[in-house]
């Protein structure tokens, strides 16, 4: 759990798998935990979506790639070789690319449990 919040973050360390398999090891080792990160007011409705649907809403899915293109675009203008500045924008065309993929759930009402 602790990972996937650094995730958010730091650039390159996924936050979803990280959840997601905290979810998944909870589940087993904690039911108290694991009903607390499913009741979770942000993680909640994406395990929801993902473990049901596997997508995300179009919210997430707008707030993620301005995430990653924020990190990346940090992480590029810091590091100090140019070989690692195209190694990270190839990182992050392929990122892009699977993320914006992902299929997207839609919701009928703008009510707070949809979100």
């Amino acid at each position: 759990m602790i990972l996937g919040v650094a995730g958010i973050f730091l650039p390159l360390l996924p936050t979803t798998p990280f959840i997601l398999l905290a979810s998944a090891c909870f589940m087993r080792g904690s039911p108290r935990f694991h009903r607390w990160l499913n009741e979770h007011k942000t993680f909640g409705p994406i395990l929801s979506n993902w473990h049901q649907h596997r997508s995300v809403s179009s919210k997430v899915k707008k707030r993620g790639a301005l995430c990653i293109l924020a990190s990346f675009a940090f992480s590029i203008w810091i590091v100090p070789h140019f070989w690692l500045k195209i190694a990270l924008v190839l990182m992050l065309i392929l990122l892009l690319q699977w993320f914006l993929r992902l299929p997207t759930v839609e919701y009928l009402a703008d009510k707070p449990e949809n979100h």
